[in-house]
């Protein structure tokens, strides 16, 4: 399926990523980045579950709004286990896809306003204030940029601290 590979391509750009405050390249591409990031274990288990992870050789370019180990941790008590279950694979896969938009956008092209159509279907709106960059999502939750810019052969991560969900 092409959204999933797009979704896989993007996320693994982030999991090579490294704490900075400047663009880092991985010299890889998202598949080769995957494994490389301690900060995102979880979306890494998450991307295995949901029949993700083998995706992440796509051309691109795609940019992943990667979350964090931490930003799972906040989801509610017993929904990352739920969510890992086989009979949840669609959901899963669903709620992963939403992190991936297909093209290439560093964090200096996002505006604040732009809404971004995800490999999910669904939009994303972008919030910018000064250097911040936040995504509110179809519920109304938000996520952060924590990192921006982490470049990989095949598209752009950035790292975030809320997992975010699609309305359906």
């Amino acid at each position: 399926m092409r959204k999933p590979l797009l979704f896989i391509a993007l996320l693994g750009l982030l999991l090579g990523a490294r704490p900075a405050a400047v663009a880092q390249a991985t010299n890889k591409d998202l598949a080769g980045s995957a494994t490389l990031s301690p900060e995102h274990t979880t979306l890494l288990r998450a991307l295995q579950a949901a029949g993700l992870a083998d995706q992440a050789k796509a051309k691109g370019p795609y940019t992943v709004f990667a979350p964090t180990n931490e930003a799972f941790d906040k989801l509610p008590a017993g929904t990352l286990d739920d969510l890992l279950l086989p009979a949840n694979k669609q959901l899963l896969s669903s709620i992963l896809t939403y992190h991936v938009v297909p093209g290439h956008y560093p964090a200096a092209a996002l505006k604040d306003g732009q809404q971004l159509k995800t490999v999910q279907g669904e939009l994303l709106t972008v919030k910018k204030q000064g250097d911040s960059i936040m995504l509110v999502d179809a519920k109304g939750g938000s996520a952060t940029v924590q990192q921006a810019d982490i470049v990989a052969t095949n598209g752009v991560v950035h790292s975030i601290d809320a997992v975010l969900m699609p309305s359906k």
